[in-house]
């Protein structure tokens, strides 16, 4: 057979540990793999690159992608959609192994709607795919804000402040939530359960009340504001509130050994399904095992809340 792959949406690291297995995999078991460069656009650049053993040394450790990737708007027109399986057909390639997030795993579908073999991988760093438990680069997305937490914890203790850390996530709140119970965060402010901007405030007092010197408060992106809800809370509680802002050094550096291991794993697993059958599928963790699931149904889960661990949260950050 011949296996392309490609990477798609935005960057997470573990993305190489993916693709190495899916390439390695594929030439043990005597298939050819085609390395399809930055995302869906490159079906449409024709920039397309044979993988051997050398393709992918020397890579599981290392964050972002070797492939590139890139968002395509040709993948959301029905002729772009076409002209995409059409080059696919033209290029041999009877299984498309996609490795990326929710709108790459749409554009996977769409190809597969129109005769394309699809499989793909969860990877983004959000872990906002309802059917499975944890994405590639999650977690260590989440050991990138400990560590920023840890630092910003030292100064503001340092100075007797309160901090608001804000990092990715937009309708998931994942990344602030385990941050938040790992990294010892007294407050967290995601979309699940909104802002309780007097709970807030009144942990900050609580805290000023007893002689604590720091206040973390991990706040998921494009919920409110962060610098007026820093200027609110210094205005309400009387302690002085910093914003730092994350952005996107969360989704580079050097993968976690979870986050490889994993990747590993659903690479492996997405070659041996290709085969003679036309596939439209989804892989994923869940229950804490590799399963498959067909891609339209993968799609249409919504991500559930862990609303115990959150309960956890607040009972311990009083």
């Amino acid at each position: 057979m011949r296996i392309g792959v490609l990477t798609s949406g935005g960057d997470a690291p573990g993305m190489n540990a993916a693709l190495r297995a899916v390439v390695r995999v594929a030439i043990y078991e005597g298939h050819d793999v085609v390395g399809i460069r930055n995302g869906f656009s490159g079906i449409f650049d024709k920039d397309f690159k044979a993988m051997d053993l050398s393709s992918v040394a020397d890579i599981i450790h290392k964050g972002g992608t070797i492939l590139g990737t890139s968002r395509s708007e040709e993948m959301r027109t029905e002729e772009g959609i076409l002209r995409a399986r059409r080059i696919l057909k033209e290029e041999g390639i009877e299984h498309l192994i996609v490795i990326g997030g929710d709108g790459s795993m749409k554009g996977a579908l769409a190809l597969s709607d129109v005769g394309q073999s699809v499989i793909t991988l969860p990877a983004t760093i959000d872990n906002d795919l309802g059917y499975q438990e944890a994405s590639i680069g999650f977690y260590t997305a989440v050991e990138t804000i400990l560590d920023a937490v840890g630092k910003v914890r030292d100064t503001s203790s340092a100075l007797r402040r309160a901090n608001i850390i804000e990092v990715m996530g937009r309708e998931c709140g994942d990344l602030a939530l385990y941050a938040g119970i790992a990294g010892g965060a007294e407050s967290v402010i995601i979309p699940e359960v909104g802002l309780d901007f007097e709970g807030v405030k009144n942990k900050i007092l609580a805290g000023k009340k007893r002689g604590k010197r720091h206040h973390i408060i991990l706040l998921t992106e494009e919920q409110v504001p962060a610098y007026g809800l820093a200027k609110d809370l210094e205005e309400a509680t009387g302690v002085e509130t910093r914003v730092t802002i994350l952005g996107y050094i969360q989704r580079g550096g050097i993968p976690t050994g979870k986050d490889r291991i994993n990747a590993s794993r659903l690479g492996a697993e997405a070659v041996s399904l290709c085969g003679d059958e036309k596939r439209s599928m989804a892989l994923g963790f869940s229950e804490g095992r590799i399963q498959s699931f067909d891609l339209k149904e993968a799609l249409a889960v919504e991500k559930s809340f862990d609303r115990a661990l959150y309960d956890i949260l607040d009972k311990i950050s009083i």
